[in-house]
């Protein structure tokens, strides 16, 4: 298997790379970190495929947008293939914890499965 280390930092730089707002706001950018299968569960519970997605981001995310900040961000290699990861995100004060799923291809590391599930910080004590 090779070295976990390397898989998870490549799964947390391309997630940091999907949070970042210059990257969002390109179709292309984001296209070549999503898997060709790539499905989510948002935040609202509203189901995403990878073409709306692709275009929502763009659309949402305007020049000066706040970068979504993140916190208590792990990963853990599931096999040589497959990365698991799960972060907290705030945007704006809206809080999600957040896990996802990150699958090496031919092409690289490409994010097959994202979920997010808000939460208010009363619920973390």
């Amino acid at each position: 298997m090779p070295d976990p280390r390397t898989a998870v930092e490549a799964a947390i730089e391309g997630e940091l790379r999907l949070l970042d707002p210059e990257v969002r706001r390109s179709p292309e950018q984001v296209g070549a970190l999503l898997h060709p299968d790539f499905a989510e569960i948002g935040v609202s519970g509203r189901l995403w495929d990878r073409p709306s997605i692709i275009i929502a981001l763009a659309e949402q995310t305007r020049p000066g947008t706040r970068p979504v900040t993140t916190s208590r961000i792990k990963g853990v290699q599931l096999t040589p293939d497959c990365v698991h990861l799960t972060f907290d995100t705030d945007y704006n004060g809206r809080l999600a914890h957040r896990s996802s799923l990150w699958h090496r291809t031919e092409e690289g590391w490409r994010l097959y499965f994202h979920q997010g599930t808000p939460f208010t910080p009363e619920q973390e004590d």
